[in-house]
C-alpha cells in the first residue's frame, strides 16, 4: 500500500529536497505541499493523507500548532516533525502535539524514510540525542518524586509491555516468554485498556515514561 503524505514547509526548496527522497520510494508518494501550517490543515482535511511530514518554524501556524489541530481533527493520521532545531522543547512539545516523531533536516536523508514507515507501522521514530533526552527527564522527575507511576498493570504485563515497546512481534514475544500469540495478544489488549491508550506507539511512549525502555 502507498503512503499517502502531506508535506509542509515555508521554504520551496526544501519541500523540493524532501519529496525527492520520498518520491524515490515505491511506497511512498507526496499528494499534497504546504508552505505554513494553516494550509497544512486546510489541505488535510480536504485530502485525508495518511502522513503529514511538518516544520516547526512556518508562517501564520507553526509546525506544533498544526499538529495539535490536526490530531484533534484527524485522529487517525500519522505526523512526523522535520526541523532544524536540535532542541529538547521543540522535541518534547511535537510529542504532546501527537507527533509520531522528531526528523532532524541534518540528516533526512538518512532518517526521513525509515521514520515514515516507523510511523505506519505505529512505532514511534526518535533520533538518539531524543532517546537520551527523554531519559534524563525522567530521571529528573523520578529525583524530584514525580518519575515514577502507580503500579497499573501486572508484572507479565509489564514484561509484554516492555518487549512491544522494543518493537518485538507477537510471535516473537510468545517464544521469549513461552506462552502462545493469543496469550501475549490478550495482555495486548488488557494494557490498552487498562491504561486507556490506542496503539503500540501509546504504549512505546507509556513504557518509555515509565522507564521500562533503556537508551
Amino acid at each position: 500500500m502507498t503512503v499517502r503524505i502531506l508535506l509542509a514547509d515555508d521554504h520551496a526548496l526544501v519541500r523540493r529536497g524532501v519529496r525527492m527522497i520520498l518520491d524515490n520510494e515505491p511506497d511512498l508518494e507526496v499528494v499534497g505541499e504546504a508552505g505554513d501550517g494553516a494550509e497544512a490543515i486546510s489541505l488535510a482535511r480536504r485530502d485525508k493523507p495518511d502522513l503529514a511530514i511538518l516544520d516547526i518554524a512556518m508562517p501564520r501556524l507553526t509546525g506544533l500548532q498544526a499538529a495539535r489541530e490536526l490530531s484533534r481533527l484527524l485522529p487517525d493520521l500519522r505526523i512526523l516533525i522535520l526541523t532544524m532545531y536540535d532542541n529538547e522543547q521543540y522535541f518534547f512539545e511535537a510529542l504532546k502535539a501527537g507527533a509520531s516523531g522528531y526528523v532532524l533536516k541534518s540528516v533526512a536523508d538518512r532518517d526521513l524514510v525509515e521514520a515514515c514507515r516507523s510511523a505506519m507501522r505505529g512505532e514511534p521514530f526518535l533520533y538518539p540525542g531524543a532517546v537520551n533526552s527523554l531519559i534524563r527527564n525522567y530521571l529528573d522527575r523520578a529525583k524530584e518524586g514525580g518519575g515514577f507511576p502507580a503500579k497499573a498493570i501486572t508484572d507479565r504485563e509489564e514484561e509484554i509491555l516492555k518487549l512491544v515497546a522494543e518493537g518485538h512481534s507477537s510471535k516473537e514475544i510468545a517464544d521469549m516468554l513461552v506462552i502462545s500469540v493469543k496469550t501475549v495478544e490478550r495482555h495486548r489488549a488488557n494494557l490498552l485498556q487498562k491504561l486507556g491508550l490506542r496503539d503500540r506507539l501509546e504504549l512505546t511512549r507509556y513504557a518509555i515514561r515509565a522507564g521500562l525502555i533503556e537508551p
